[in-house]
Protein backbone atom coordinates (compact mmCIF):
# COMPACT_ATOMS: atom_id res chain seq x y z
CA UNK A 1 0.00 0.00 0.00
CA UNK A 2 1.72 3.34 -1.08
CA UNK A 3 0.69 6.81 0.89
CA UNK A 4 -0.29 9.15 -1.81
CA UNK A 5 -0.44 12.28 0.44
CA UNK A 6 2.16 14.29 -0.66
CA UNK A 7 4.46 14.46 2.32
CA UNK A 8 4.75 11.33 5.26
CA UNK A 9 5.44 12.49 9.15
CA UNK A 10 7.57 10.46 11.64
CA UNK A 11 9.71 10.53 14.84
CA UNK A 12 12.42 8.38 15.54
CA UNK A 13 14.32 9.09 18.92
CA UNK A 14 17.45 7.71 20.56
CA UNK A 15 18.66 8.39 23.96
CA UNK A 16 18.02 12.37 25.12
CA UNK A 17 18.05 12.86 20.94
CA UNK A 18 14.61 13.39 19.38
CA UNK A 19 13.98 13.78 15.41
CA UNK A 20 10.71 15.09 13.47
CA UNK A 21 11.41 13.64 10.22
CA UNK A 22 9.49 14.59 6.54
CA UNK A 23 9.67 12.93 3.76
CA UNK A 24 8.31 14.05 0.03
CA UNK A 25 8.21 13.07 -3.16
CA UNK A 26 11.81 14.46 -4.75
CA UNK A 27 14.95 14.70 -6.11
CA UNK A 28 16.85 13.33 -3.35
CA UNK A 29 17.77 16.45 -0.88
CA UNK A 30 18.56 15.81 2.58
CA UNK A 31 17.73 19.01 5.08
CA UNK A 32 18.45 18.96 8.67
CA UNK A 33 17.53 21.76 10.79
CA UNK A 34 17.87 24.02 7.93
CA UNK A 35 21.41 22.65 6.58
CA UNK A 36 22.21 20.44 4.02
CA UNK A 37 23.13 16.95 5.10
CA UNK A 38 27.21 17.34 4.80
CA UNK A 39 26.85 20.36 6.58
CA UNK A 40 25.46 19.39 9.77
CA UNK A 41 26.96 15.53 9.75
CA UNK A 42 30.43 15.99 8.29
CA UNK A 43 31.46 12.96 9.05
CA UNK A 44 30.93 10.26 6.27
CA UNK A 45 30.03 7.41 8.29
CA UNK A 46 27.29 9.20 10.00
CA UNK A 47 26.12 10.63 6.60
CA UNK A 48 26.24 7.06 5.43
CA UNK A 49 24.13 5.97 8.97
CA UNK A 50 21.52 9.03 8.09
CA UNK A 51 21.04 7.41 4.45
CA UNK A 52 21.14 3.61 5.12
CA UNK A 53 17.44 3.27 5.59
CA UNK A 54 17.36 5.26 1.80
CA UNK A 55 19.49 3.04 0.21
CA UNK A 56 17.88 -0.25 1.81
CA UNK A 57 14.63 0.54 0.05
CA UNK A 58 16.32 2.19 -3.00
CA UNK A 59 15.02 5.95 -2.52
CA UNK A 60 17.40 7.69 -2.23
CA UNK A 61 17.17 9.68 -5.28
CA UNK A 62 13.43 9.95 -5.03
CA UNK A 63 12.46 10.99 -2.17
CA UNK A 64 13.31 14.77 -0.05
CA UNK A 65 14.01 14.44 3.63
CA UNK A 66 13.45 17.13 6.43
CA UNK A 67 14.14 16.81 9.05
CA UNK A 68 14.08 18.85 12.49
CA UNK A 69 16.48 17.33 15.45
CA UNK A 70 17.44 18.20 19.00
CA UNK A 71 18.84 16.71 22.51
CA UNK A 72 21.79 14.55 22.62
CA UNK A 73 25.10 14.35 20.92
CA UNK A 74 26.09 13.63 17.49
CA UNK A 75 25.69 9.64 17.72
CA UNK A 76 22.42 9.94 19.03
CA UNK A 77 20.90 12.67 16.72
CA UNK A 78 22.23 10.34 13.56
CA UNK A 79 20.38 7.40 15.15
CA UNK A 80 17.27 9.61 16.18
CA UNK A 81 17.27 10.60 12.19
CA UNK A 82 17.93 7.05 11.13
CA UNK A 83 15.17 5.87 13.09
CA UNK A 84 12.58 8.91 12.22
CA UNK A 85 13.50 8.04 8.04
CA UNK A 86 12.94 4.52 8.44
CA UNK A 87 9.71 4.93 10.26
CA UNK A 88 8.50 7.64 7.77
CA UNK A 89 9.38 5.22 5.25
CA UNK A 90 7.33 2.61 6.72
CA UNK A 91 4.10 4.81 7.07
CA UNK A 92 4.69 5.98 2.90
CA UNK A 93 4.99 1.97 2.08
CA UNK A 94 4.12 -0.51 4.30
CA UNK A 95 6.08 -2.75 1.88
CA UNK A 96 9.44 -1.70 2.95
CA UNK A 97 8.93 -3.63 6.65
CA UNK A 98 10.72 -6.82 5.93
CA UNK A 99 13.79 -5.18 4.95
CA UNK A 100 13.58 -2.35 7.50
CA UNK A 101 12.70 -4.95 9.91
CA UNK A 102 15.85 -7.20 8.89
CA UNK A 103 18.07 -4.32 9.16
CA UNK A 104 17.47 -3.57 12.71
CA UNK A 105 16.20 0.07 11.45
CA UNK A 106 12.66 0.10 12.93
CA UNK A 107 13.72 -1.01 16.22
CA UNK A 108 14.44 2.04 19.08
CA UNK A 109 16.77 1.40 20.78
CA UNK A 110 16.01 1.86 24.61
CA UNK A 111 19.95 2.18 25.99
CA UNK A 112 20.38 5.23 28.03
CA UNK A 113 22.48 6.76 30.59
CA UNK A 114 21.98 4.84 34.02
CA UNK A 115 21.43 6.90 36.70
CA UNK A 116 24.05 7.68 39.62
CA UNK A 117 23.50 5.91 43.14
CA UNK A 118 24.28 8.12 46.21
CA UNK A 119 27.34 6.48 48.03
CA UNK A 120 29.42 5.67 44.49
CA UNK A 121 31.54 7.92 42.20
CA UNK A 122 29.38 7.07 38.86
CA UNK A 123 26.11 4.38 38.44
CA UNK A 124 28.84 2.04 39.22
CA UNK A 125 31.96 3.12 39.95
CA UNK A 126 32.49 2.47 43.51
CA UNK A 127 35.90 3.67 46.00
CA UNK A 128 38.62 1.70 45.42
CA UNK A 129 39.04 -0.82 47.80
CA UNK A 130 41.98 -1.30 49.88
CA UNK A 131 43.88 -3.83 51.96
CA UNK A 132 45.56 -1.52 54.31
Amino acid sequence: MTNNNTDTRAVGRRKTSSARVRIAPGKGEIVINNKKLSEYFGAKLNQDKVLSPLNAVGKEKALDVSVRVEGGGVTGQVEAVRHGIARALLKWNEDFRPVLKSLGFLTRDSRAKERKKYGLFKARRAHQWRKR
